[in-house]
């Protein structure tokens, strides 16, 4: 993955889905959206999900750069 692709899922996962998730809670309950707690729970998860493998994926890159400078 490049440099740029990471840093543009990494705001995605740390702004762009706890934002979304925010909004589409607030904006369904205000117009009684029935399907609003699960539409949220699902942004919550992708967005947990992607953050996951976003750490390991840095951890792992890192852990490997190291190796390769010894």
């Amino acid at each position: 993955m490049q440099n740029k692709t990471f840093d543009v899922l990494k705001r995605v996962a740390a702004i762009v889905i706890p934002a979304l998730a925010t909004f589409v809670g607030v904006v369904g309950k205000a117009v009684n959206w029935e399907y609003t707690d699960i539409t949220v729970i699902i942004i919550t998860a992708t967005g947990a999900f992607l953050g996951t493998v976003l750490g390991v994926s840095n951890r792992t890159y890192k852990m490997f750069s190291d190796q390769e400078e010894s």
